[in-house]
Order: C-alpha cells, then structure tokens, then sequence
C-alpha cells in the first residue's frame, strides 16, 4: 500500500505538518497540555501508522485494541472508545483494498455473513430498546466486514509470518498475564474471562506450535508455555475453559495419531494428583472438595445438579425466546419489561449496558433470545459451515498425520471457541475481545481449510523430518 504513494508527496506533507503544529502551539496551547488532545494525537498517529503497514499491523492492533479495553488496566478508559475507531477504520481500509485489487474470493459463507448482517438489524428495529440494538447489530457488521477484508488480507500470501508472529503473540501473552496474576493483579476481571481466553486461544495454538518441527529450544519453550496456559486454565476454575482446552487438545491428539503424547500427558496428571494424595491424605481432600464445589457445582447445592448454575439464565432465555418468538427481544438487548427512557442519562444516552442485558447461560440461547427463531437460521448456517470446515481439516489431518497446516491451529481454536460459547455468551458479544478474535480467525479458516478433494487425494506423510510450508497444503 504505501509503495503507491509518491515519496515527494511524504516528505511534502511532512514539511507542511511543521508550520501547522507550530500555529497551533502558538495559536492554542491547550492543545498540547490536554491528555485527552494528546492521547487523540498518538491514537491517530497510530491508526495512521497501522494504515500504512496494512497488512503486517492492522491485525494486532485490532486484538490488542480490543483486549486492552477489557483488562483492568489504566489504559482500558481510552481503548473503551478507541477499539471502536480501529475496528471501523480497519473495515474501511480493508474494503478499500479488495475493491481496488480484487484479489480475495467471496463465497457461500460470506453471503450468508451477510443476512446474518440483515437479521440482527430487523430484529433491532423491532426492539424495545431500537437505538442500543442498532448500534450492537452494527457492530457486527464491522467485525464481519473487517474478518471478511483486512484480517483476510493480513493472511493472505503471507501464512508463514502471520502464523509465527501469532504463535509468538501467544507466547508473550500467556508470560505477561501470568505475571500479573502472579503480582496480585486480576487483569482479566473475571475467571470465566481467563479461563475463555486461555482454553480457547492459547492452549490449542500452544500446543499446536510444540508439535511443529522446530528447533528444540523453541520446542521447550513452547511446551512450558503450554502447561502454564493449562494451569491458568485450571487456576480459572471455569468449566467452560477447562471444557474447551480439553476438547481442542484431544481432537489434535486424535486427529494426529499422537496417542502417546495424550496418554503421556494423562500419566503425568495422574502421578500428580496420586503423589499429592499419598504425601498429603488431609490437604488432598480438602482440595478435591474446594474444587469440586468450586469447580463442578459452582458452590450451587449438589443435590441441584452439575448445571444448577446455568438453570436460572437457560429459563429466563427461554421465557425470552417465548415471549419474542420470531424477531427476538433486538441483537445484543434483553426485554425486561421496563420504558427505555429509564435508562437514559441527562445527555440521552444509555447510563448502563447491564440494564438492557442479561445472562442468558449460553451463546446460542443468546442469539435466539436476540434475533428470534426467524433470524437464527444465517448464523446457524454460520456455525454449520464452519462445522464443514472443521471436519475437513480433521479428516486432513488424520490421513496426513503432520500439523503443519495454517488450518490446524484455526480449526482448534474454533473447536474451543464453540465449546465454550455453549456455556457463555460472549460468541455474539462484539466488544469482547475473545468474539473478535473468533470471528477473524473463523472467516481465515474457511479461506485455507483443505478441500474436499485435496482430503481424499491426501498421502499420509510418514517422515517426521519433512516440514511443508504453513502456506501450502502437503499432499
């Protein structure tokens, strides 16, 4: 992108850009001792920055936009608003760009990316809360149109950079909020959100980065990450995380015929959780009763069931789905009964998203709930594509047996994804940094997933010393 425009036209600009700061620094000092016109000032210039690297930096800018507005951390304020101008931004650019070249392909599943597009709109308009849901229903349309543009592009011609720095951004990752987590500091806010993020991004691309042939120093290093991504995972006490790390992890074992690295991997936990019973009979109990009212019933009473926590969200989804049976209670907004003009604060915008929101137990419950029996059919024909192009990868991967396919990670993730998604509510949820990252990497997958054709043409490849590129399918 920036080798189209002229050098003369840069060095011009740039030299008219001095005056111009010096007038207003001159002209209106508060300007330049406001933090919010500064922060604006270094937000722009990193927008326009990532602009002009489209390609290699617009994605990471993208996540980590989006992540830094969910963290407690200072900066969350300024990326609350800010991930919101990126993500458009990016939609924008990335449209540009395919227009202009033309060289990305739109099939069955953007088309139907598409209506789903149209359903949650219809529903916001019948709403009882019309402006919210609107600005939810739009959105999504930025997600999907940038997954469908810019996150395409970034892999595009370029699988082996971007699925490195991927594996190394999950590496920094699981270092950093291991850290903090080890210095007191709850980054994530929440237990559900450290257990979704790590059981579904940072275990399966782990793990799958320690199966690629690399050199062993990479290899170990991978491998310890992996376990300390396992442990947070644990340490979250989510089942929903510890169910989607679990699934993601046999399926790649499975699929790879890499048995004896699954029972390995059962061995140790055995020899772990024996020895601490044999050394430690009391503290052992104790544990397996914290985690198991923890864990299992989530402090509910044990006679109520494994689910008696999901009981009360699945019902009020329920009774919402009765009550708004075709076009749902609008995307993103729950129907409480109640005047929408309570919720307006004195400059008429909504004082608290929580109050036209509620739990609903799971993602798909959710989006019925939203969109209502009519509008589901394009994000259930979404789920079932990707479904497809799940199987195919697996089915690739059992007769290749080698997980050097950029598919493989993705596949994983989206397996992990759904996983968790049928017991949380965030699949939909736009300004949650896990939905944005499930959605760009879902509309890569059904870029790059094999073929039907290349899966029964597929040779199993027996040498362990040949390592394709990630770029290329091996036959």
């Amino acid at each position: 992108m920036r080798e189209r425009i002229p050098k003369g036209a840069l060095v011009g600009a740039a030299v008219l850009s001095l005056p111009i700061l010096a007038f207003l620094a001159y002209s209106r000092p508060w300007y330049f001792t406001s933090s919010t016109y500064i922060g604006g000032l270094v937000g722009f210039e990193l927008v326009f920055a990532a602009i002009w690297f489209y390609r290699q930096v617009f994605f990471p800018l993208v996540i980590v936009g989006f992540l830094l507005a969910g963290m407690n951390l200072p900066t969350s304020g300024a990326w609350t608003a800010g991930r919101w101008v990126v993500l458009c931004t990016g939609a924008m650019v990335g449209s540009f760009i395919v227009l202009k070249e033309r060289r990305l392909q739109f099939g069955g599943f953007h088309f139907v990316a598409i209506f789903a597009i149209l359903a949650a709109l219809v529903s916001a308009v019948a709403s009882h809360y019309p402006s919210f849901s609107m600005l939810k229903a739009v959105s999504l349309l930025l997600l999907f149109l940038y997954a469908a543009t810019g996150a395409r592009l970034a892999v595009a011609g370029r699988e082996n950079q971007f699925f490195s720095g991927l594996l190394v951004g999950c590496e920094v990752f699981a270092v950093v909020i291991a850290g903090l987590y080890l210095l007191g500091n709850d980054v994530l806010g929440n237990p559900n959100s450290l257990g979704a993020v790590m059981g579904v991004v940072a275990v399966p691309i782990l793990l799958w980065g320690s199966l690629i042939e690399e050199k062993s120093l990479a290899q170990h290093r991978r491998q310890a990450l992996f376990v300390l991504s396992l442990y947070l995972t644990y340490h979250s006490h989510s089942r929903a995380g510890l169910a989607a790390a679990f699934a993601a992890c046999a399926v790649m074992c499975l699929a790879l015929r890499r048995y004896k690295l699954m029972g390995l991997g059962i061995v140790v936990m055995l020899i772990l959780v024996t020895s601490s019973a044999i050394f430690d009979p009391e503290g052992f109990s104790k544990t397996v009763d914290a985690l198991t009212n923890t864990v299992v019933y989530k402090g509910k009473d044990p006679t109520l069931g494994v689910l008696s926590s999901r009981a009360s969200p699945w019902q009020g989804a329920m009774d919402s789905i009765q009550k708004h049976l075709w076009f749902g209670s609008g995307f993103g907004t729950t129907d409480n009964g109640q005047d929408a003009s309570r919720y307006l604060d004195q400059s008429g915008n909504f004082a608290s998203n929580s109050n036209l929101t509620s739990e609903n137990g799971s993602s798909f419950l959710a989006i019925v709930t939203w969109v209502g029996v009519l509008g589901v059919l394009p994000f259930l024909l979404l789920i079932i594509v990707l479904l497809r192009c799940i199987y195919r990868t697996v089915m690739w991967m059992w007769r290749v047996g080698n997980p050097a396919h950029p598919a493989v990670p993705l596949a994983m993730v989206v397996i992990a994804g759904l996983v968790n998604a049928s017991l949380e509510d965030w699949l939909f949820a736009v300004g949650y940094y896990l939905c944005v990252f499930f959605w760009t990497m879902a509309f890569v997958l059904v870029d790059i997933a094999p073929s039907a054709s290349l899966v029964r043409h597929s040779l199993p490849r027996r040498s362990s010393s040949i390592r394709p590129a990630w770029g290329v399918a091996p036959n």
